[in-house]
């Protein structure tokens, strides 16, 4: 999925021009990305839950010259889908 196809998806649902759907779209990207950012999850009923979960740090391989590379500990966002959703697909 992409911001088009939300943005199409609106123009079609309710009529209105595209760009008015895109930046409707670009408004509700924008404000999950925000509820993530401060409350640590967004939850989208029957559609299912991101949260943020931390990472620590590590060692991996750069795949290129097989060399020992350190990784910083960071945040990355988890998705949960919910079972009405798993349930439809």
């Amino acid at each position: 999925m992409s911001k088009a196809f939300i943005a199409a998806t609106l123009q079609d649902s309710i009529g209105c021009t595209g760009v008015a759907a895109n930046q409707a779209a670009a408004d509700l990207i924008d404000a999950i990305v925000l509820s993530i950012k401060k409350q640590g999850g967004f939850t989208l009923p029957s559609f299912g839950t991101f949260r943020v979960a931390k990472t620590k740090a590590r060692k991996a391989l750069n795949p290129r010259t097989g060399e020992r590379v350190k990784v910083k500990a960071g945040k990355t966002v988890r998705f949960k889908a919910s079972p009405n959703l798993k349930k439809a697909v």
